[in-house]
């Protein structure tokens, strides 16, 4: 199999940050989605890559293995296992034979020239028939409203045709990546599961502006309880509350309750806060009486 490049492929170099990581991938993999590009095989081909190379690169461990190993970074640690062993059996006078999960060198053909070339060219290839590997690690994506992840609840979703129960935390965030642990492949000569690393995208329906735990909003506000004061009914993210509007308040005055944000991811019990601003709404269709009363007050303010 042809060597693939994965900062190739997420369209960055190697000095790339988390952050722009997670930003490439999020925008080649909406371009590139199965949803958005039905029966293309080419389309297809490129959302395996990128999810693969996001699998990899989004993890600082995995990233650091492959920047070390390159492709065969999943085994890069069995390779120096093998390779310490390997000194440790020459330095006590022995030669080059069995050593570690590496047994029995031979010149077979199931190697990539990467591993030949790191246990060199006049060292015997190991075969992998007693080696003992983690299975492959799965990468998912799973869309969600901003609504479904202001509470802590269950979900079922099938991966690689296996369906896998799982708990979805309030207050996640959008293009956060969670490891569940032992949901990837088998492993190999009963080496432990792959891992699955799941990555959300977010999507805000509502009428709320979320910044960190912090949620926003504007509620319209009529000319006369702006003026006069008086109590309005003011809708947060899950239910109406009655707010007291002090006489004079001017568009664009904010008002903050405490506690009634977005839940704090794993904190159970514990929220941001919300901030309402006030837009006044000045009254249509007047009748001419109504405008009358309107000129006597503004030669009232000496307008």
């Amino acid at each position: 199999m042809a060597f693939v490049d994965y900062y190739k492929v997420l369209e960055i170099d190697k000095s790339a940050t988390e952050a722009d990581i997670k930003k490439a991938y999020r925008k080649l993999a909406r371009k590139y989605h199965p949803d958005l590009n039905p029966n293309d095989k080419e389309a297809e081909k490129k959302f395996k890559e990128l999810n693969e190379a996001n699998e990899v690169l989004s993890n600082p461990e995995n990233r650091k293995k492959y920047d070390q190993y390159g492709e065969n970074w999943e085994h890069g640690e069995e390779y120096e296992k093998a390779r310490n062993q390997q000194q440790q059996y020459q330095n006590s006078g022995g030669q080059q034979g069995d050593f570690g999960g590496f047994s029995g060198f031979s010149g077979g053909g199931d190697y990539s020239d990467f591993f030949e070339s790191m246990f060199g060219g006049g060292a015997q290839r190991a075969t992998r028939q007693n080696a003992v590997f983690k299975g492959q690690d799965f990468n998912a994506e799973l869309h969600l409203d901003l609504k479904d992840v202001y509470t802590t609840h269950k979900r079922t979703l099938t991966i690689n045709g296996k369906n896998i129960r799982l708990t979805i935390p309030a207050g996640v965030e959008n293009g956060q990546v969670i490891k569940i642990s032992g949901q990837g492949g088998e492993g190999v000569n009963g080496g432990p599961k792959g891992d699955l690393y799941l990555t959300f995208n977010i999507e805000n329906s509502t009428n709320f502006k979320l910044d960190k735990d912090n949620l926003y909003t504007t509620v319209d506000l009529d000319l006369y309880t702006a003026v006069l004061g008086g109590e309005i009914t003011a809708n947060t993210f899950d239910g109406k509350v009655k707010l007291t509007v002090k006489s004079g308040t001017q568009s664009g005055s904010k008002v903050k309750l405490k506690g009634k944000g977005f839940p704090i991811y794993k904190k159970e019990g514990e929220y941001g806060d919300l901030f309402i601003s006030y837009h006044i709404v000045l009254p249509e269709n007047l009748t001419e009486r109504e405008k009358e009363l309107f000129s006597e007050l503004a030669k009232l303010r000496g307008k």
